[in-house]
Order: C-alpha cells, then sequence, then structure tokens
C-alpha cells in the first residue's frame, strides 16, 4: 500500500549546554494503508492504517488533518535501527541525528525545533530538562511523529511536534524470538521476546522483552552497554474492558563524544583530527544511569456511546555522569593545546503523568460526532547537581592520557531542586457529514513550578517559582473526494512555559507558536497515498542561553514543503521516499535575517527493501538500501559556520528459513567522512560506516 505526504514547516535552535540546541520541528505526514486492528497495534509492512497520536481516538490517517508519519516495527527491523535517530532517518520534516550519534539522548529536529523535550512513550511525556534520556528501540512496536503543534492534546510543547513512541505489548498468541547480534565498534550483546496466555481460555497475556549488550562508540574509549527488561501484562476480561501494565528497568553507562575545534575539523587545511579522537581520558570519565518506568493503560465501554481511558506513568531516572570535553575556549594560542572542561553531573528525577479521556460516538442529524473530553496531569521533580571545571589541557598533536586529571578551578557549580505541575483540561470534536471531515479542539493549561537554583560558588540562591496559564486549540478541515483525493486545511497553536530569569532578573515568557497547513491526501483504490502541502509556522519569545545568559529573540518563522511515499506490497517489496523544503528565517536579534543552525534547505530519502517470494530459486532471500541526503546547513545562528551538504548510503541483507533469520545491516556504506554540527562546543563528526549482524529465532 501506498502513502505519500507533503508539507511546509518552520524551525529554530538555541543552545542551553554542549549541544542544547532547541529547533523548530516540521510535523510529518502519514497515511496508513495496514492490517493494524487498532492504532497502537503491530502493523504488518511500512504503512500504518491509523494513528492515535493526532487525536487519542485512533482517527484513519485519511481523515486526520495534520500530518503524521508512523515508522512501523517491520522497517525499524529491516534497517537495523539502534537509537531513535536511526528510527527517524527516513522521515520527512525531521533531522534524526543533527549532532551525530550521541547515546545519553537524542536530539532529533522537528520542523527546526528542538525535538528532545517533546519525546513521548505510550502518549504521555518524558520529562527531563536536558532532554530525554535515549530509550531501547527493541523494546518498541512503532513510533509515530506528529508535526506541528500539539498542545490540544498534550499540553505544553513547541509548535514542530511531538514523538510519541508506542512499545510492544502482549498479544493473546503464543509467539517468541531469541537473537544475539555482533558488530562495529566492540558490539556483542544477545535478545529476547517472548510473549503468550495462560492458558487457552485465559483472559491473561503476558509479553517478556529484554535485551543485553556490551558496546562501544566511533569514538575511542567511550562505552554504550545497556541493560533493558520489559515485563508486560493484558487483562481482557470481556470486549468492554482492557487494562495493560507496562513497566520497564534499562540501565546503561553511555558517555558523549567531545566537539573537536574546527580548526582541525571543518576547517581543516593540512592536517584533520581523525572521527575516533577522544579528548576525555579512561581514568577519568564515568556514566551510570538507570531509568525505570512502571504505568497501566486502561480501557472500559461503558455503553455504545461512551469509552473511558486512562494513561498512567511512573518514572524514576537516576544518573551519575562525569566526563572531560572541549572547553567552549576551544585551542590556546599556539594552535595545539585543546582546553578542556570537566562536567559533573548527578541527576534525581521523578515524573508522574496521568491522562483521563471520555469518548462519545453519537449523531445529531446527518452529522456523526467523535467527542472527547480530557483531563491530564504531570508531576516533575527534579534535583540536578551540576559542576564544571577547567581542567588539564590535552595536546591534540601529540595525546597523552591516563591522568592525573588536575580540575583548576571551578566555573559552574549549581544545585537544582524544582518541582513542576501541568493540569490541562481539553475537548475535541471530529464531525463527519456526508464527504465532509472537521476537527474542532480546544485546550486550557494551568503551569506551576516552584524550587530553587544555588549557585555554590556564590551563595546565590535564584528562585524558579512561576505561574503560566493558556488556551490553545486547533481546528482542520477535510473532505474526502470518491477518487481517493483528500484535500485539508488546519490550523493549530502550541506554547510551553520557560522556567528562569534573563540577565536582568525578568522572568522569561512562555514560547508560543501557531501553525496554518495546507495539503492534499491521495489514496486511489487498493493503494495508501498521502499528500500534504503549505505550512506556515511561526514561535514566538524562543529562549537562546549562551555563555549562562538566557535571552528571548522574538520570532522565528519557518515555511517548507514534505513530500513522503509508503509503499507495501503483498509481492514482497517496501518502500518509503521523502523530499523536504525548509526555509528558516529568524526575525530578530543580532541574528535577523538569518537561517536557524542546523536545519537544511532540502533534506530527501529513500529505502526499498525487497523480500523474495516463496516460488522463486532465492526464496528466504531479503535485500534493501537505502539513500539519505542532508543538505547545506550553519552550524550557528550566526550563519559562520557553514556545513557541505552530504548523500550517505546504507544497506541491509537478511536470509529467513525454517524459523532462523540471519541480518546483516551496513549504514553508511562508502564510510563518507563529514561534520554532522559544529558550534561553541566544537564540531561534532556524524558516524562513519557501521556494521551489524543479527542471528535470531522465532516461534
Amino acid at each position: 500500500m501506498l502513502a505519500t505526504s507533503v508539507a511546509f514547516a518552520g524551525c529554530i535552535p538555541h543552545f542551553a549546554s554542549a549541544q542544547d540546541t532547541t529547533p523548530t520541528a516540521l510535523a510529518p505526514i502519514i497515511v496508513d494503508g495496514g492490517n493494524a486492528a487498532d492504532s497502537e497495534a503491530d502493523v504488518q509492512g511500512y504503512v500504518a492504517k491509523s494513528s492515535s497520536t493526532a487525536s487519542k481516538s485512533g482517527t484513519a490517517l485519511i481523515e486526520t488533518p495534520q500530518s503524521v508519519s508512523v515508522v512501523t516495527q517491520d522497517q525499524i527491523e529491516a534497517q537495523g535501527a539502534q537509537t531513535l535517530g536511526d528510527v527517524l532517518s527516513y522521515t520527512p520534516g525531521v533531522v534524526a541525528e543533527p549532532f551525530g550519534a550521541d547515546p545519553r539522548f537524542d536530539s532529533p529536529i522537528i520542523r527546526g525545533f528542538d525535538g528532545r523535550h517533546v519525546q513521548f512513550l505510550n502518549g504521555l511525556r518524558m520529562m527531563r530538562t536536558a532532554g530525554a534520556p535515549g530509550v531501547e528501540i527493541y523494546g518498541l512496536e512503532r513510533v509515530d511523529v506528529l508535526r506541528g503543534p500539539a498542545s490540544v492534546m498534550y499540553g505544553q510543547g513547541n509548535p514542530g511536534g511531538i514523538i510519541n513512541m508506542i512499545s510492544k505489548r502482549p498479544v493473546f498468541e503464543t509467539f517468541g524470538e531469541v537473537g544475539i547480534q555482533a558488530g562495529s565498534f566492540d558490539t556483542y550483546g544477545s535478545f529476547f521476546d517472548i510473549g503468550g496466555t495462560f492458558g487457552p481460555e485465559s483472559d491473561l497475556a503476558y509479553r517478556l522483552t529484554g535485551l543485553a549488550k556490551n558496546a562501544g562508540m566511533q569514538t575511542d574509549n567511550l562505552d554504550n552497554d545497556r541493560y533493558f527488561i520489559a515485563p508486560a501484562l493484558t487483562w481482557q476480561p470481556d470486549e468492554d474492558t482492557k487494562l495493560t501494565i507496562l513497566t520497564s528497568v534499562q540501565h546503561d553507562n553511555p558517555s558523549s563524544p567531545s566537539g573537536l575545534p574546527p580548526q582541525y575539523t571543518l576547517n581543516a587545511t593540512d592536517f584533520k583530527l581523525p572521527r575516533d579522537f577522544y579528548v576525555g581520558d579512561e581514568s577519568f570519565d564515568k556514566s551510570s544511569r538507570t531509568l525505570t518506568n512502571l504505568g497501566y493503560e486502561l480501557e472500559h465501554r461503558l455503553n455504545e456511546t461512551w469509552t473511558f481511558r486512562q494513561n498512567f506513568r511512573y518514572s524514576n531516572f537516576d544518573w551519575n555522569y562525569q566526563a572531560l570535553g572541549m572547553s567552549t575556549l576551544g585551542l590556546a594560542e599556539d594552535g595545539r593545546t585543546l582546553r578542556r572542561n570537566a562536567t559533573f553531573q548527578d541527576e534525581r528525577l521523578n515524573t508522574v503523568n496521568i491522562d483521563n479521556n471520555l469518548q462519545a460516538e453519537f449523531s445529531t442529524a446527518a452529522v456523526d460526532h467523535t467527542l472527547l473530553f480530557g483531563l491530564d496531569y504531570r508531576y516533575f521533580d527534579n534535583n540536578v547537581h551540576t559542576r564544571f571545571f577547567q581542567a588539564t589541557p590535552l595536546d591534540v598533536l601529540s595525546p597523552d592520557y591516563g591522568g592525573p586529571i588536575e580540575l583548576i578551578s571551578p566555573t559552574v557549580d549549581t544545585t537544582v531542586e524544582s518541582r513542576l505541575t501541568q493540569l490541562g483540561v481539553y475537548v475535541q470534536d471530529e464531525l463527519a457529514y456526508d464527504n465532509w471531515r472537521a476537527t474542532l479542539g480546544l485546550r486550557q493549561d494551568w503551569t506551576s513550578s516552584s524550587g530553587t537554583s544555588t549557585s555554590n560558588l556564590t551563595g546565590v540562591v535564584r528562585p524558579l517559582d512561576q505561574d503560566d496559564h493558556k488556551l490553545t486549540g486547533r481546528a482542520g478541515l477535510t473532505y474526502l473526494f470518491d477518487n481517493g483525493i483528500a484535500p485539508y486545511a488546519s490550523y493549530a497553536t502550541s506554547f510551553e512555559p520557560v522556567v528562569g530569569a534573563d540577565a536582568d532578573g525578568n522572568p522569561l515568557k512562555p514560547t508560543s507558536g501557531e501553525q496554518v497547513e495546507l495539503g492534499v491526501k491521495y489514496q486511489p483504490e487498493g493503494w495508501n497515498a498521502f499528500f500534504a502541502a503549505a505550512v506556515d509556522l511561526k514561535q514566538k519569545n524562543v529562549l537562546r542561553t549562551i555563555n549562562g545568559v538566557s535571552t528571548q529573540i522574538g520570532e522565528v518563522e519557518v515555511k517548507g514543503l514534505e513530500l513522503e511515499g509508503v509503499v507495501s506490497l503483498t509481492r514482497g517489496l517496501d518502500m518509503r521516499a521523502a523530499y523536504t523544503l525548509t526555509k528558516t528565517e529568524i526575525g530578530e536579534g543580532i541574528d535577523n535575517g538569518n537561517r536557524v543552525e542546523n536545519v537544511p534547505e532540502h533534506a530527501a530519502s529513500l529505502w526499498m527493501n525487497y523480500t523474495f517470494q516463496e516460488d522463486t530459486a532465492l526464496d528466504g532471500m531479503g535485500i534493501g538500501g537505502g539513500v539519505r541526503y542532508v543538505g547545506q546547513r550553519y552550524g550557528n545562528s550566526a550563519n559562520t559556520l557553514d556545513m557541505d551538504a552530504v548523500t550517505l548510503f546504507d544497506a541491509a541483507l537478511t536470509y529467513s528459513k525454517d524459523g532462523y533469520k540471519a541480518s546483516l545491516n551496513i549504514q553508511n556504506i562508502a564510510d563518507k567522512e563529514y561534520v554532522a554540527s559544529c558550534s561553541s562546543f566544537g564540531c561534532y563528526y556524524g558516524d562513519g560506516r557501521s556494521v551489524m549482524g543479527k542471528l535470531t529465532y522465532s516461534w
């Protein structure tokens, strides 16, 4: 089946810490044509039929007046995706890895906006001030990308959209797989995914998913080990009631590759530092973190009209981290001595999310309604101790490792103890009249933050108390022609509170955004096709933090075009193609008129996978290949760090027989060397060639 999408979008990033850029996000457009029984189930092939992400009601994507892209489990597996950046690398409107691979967290840019803070797990937001921690991809069933403002359904957020990761969940049939993997950067691991019921007539189904791996990274001496376990249980006593318990524990030790001086990377002439160059020191760098999730999803049909749903999750995040990296001071005057910072970060985070909604399906005269009333609540307890020191420098031309590392002078020593609460009430009506489809929604949010930020160097205690409230809305209209063409128009707004004060001590204003999206989707009989065009995105009061000073620069505008085609054919051919044109402009401040950093004007991708059929000589064999193009972009808002366009090639080879499956995935086949990003924190290389092999047995 085929799905194609087009969309306009805009973006702008800000820097708050190393790699802490806030870009604008482009909302993806998706049309499904899969066999999913519901909007969170497994999808056979690449083309999903519906998504609960956009409306929480599971409306068909052809009838959804907003851009949504669904990356299914089949596509994730075929491409051998190991990170969220890998998953999103063929999605329009998304810069999947603007800073190269960073195992600490994923930092995609969606329509130009920072995607670190708009990542959701099963429809509930993952909270962390420095960006959501990386989630184990093997535990996911699919990933939905909703482009454009999503505040009506999800509360505070930027105008770019959201990324909703859907966990694997129990099904009422017996299945299982076990496997081993090995690949580049000394990666070795094993994994399993088993499930079934507690008897032939049981109303209980279980699923247990797990993974263990030892791994390194492209940069020498960095670890990326992980242990993951996710037990899940579903109780379905009758057709009207379903309770699914979703839990997971993930323990890992990620460290970030350090930025490198542009003199020896982006602007290198005679000498260039290699991609595996290590700025840290094994005697000093340490990382240990644990992410625990405990939650459930309850759905109960009260009668033929009303259905009640409640989603809940408690998350605990504990991270101790220390590492050496390049200082913003860069190279010393001798051109070879690299000034280094030592970073210490201790985090203790607790988050409670709960979302309740009542859905009614009824008719008034000739109009059918799907009416949704909702109330959600979020509590975030944030305890973080951060210290920066000037540390022993490193001679980049003749590096000497092994310590001892001297902490020369402290530059930052801050303890933040804060609490954030958000309460939202929302209502949405999806109307159907003849061939017309309309979506109307409003939401009122109240947010409150309290706590202190204490400088242990100066003794200054800064209060973080702030209250905000905002009414947001969206409206969309679609017409379904009998020939499969579905033009639509939509308008949506967003807001995001910003905790803190500017250099003069004035409270920072909430950022706000609005988007107009015009498009057309096409879904001919027997296919699934989607087109969406013309998005005009604006964000006001955009925050930037440079050298510890926070300012708000006014308005950023993004316009663009997104094209997406997704095909799944019964004869074994799967394809995803995308093109994105993004025009960004900063509307105020010293960079007025410049392009937003890290956002290319042009990006394109194509992935194809073919599985040979049973009646052919190559029965069981599968081949896949992809190409990704990321256009020219700037590393900073001053547009002085100019990064060249890059084209990357990927490939996959599989063989399946009698329950066994062997697979080989290669990313960046040509081992293309390129700079993924540059900023005041240095330049970061994109990943070179990586190879991953797996052997799996399924039943």
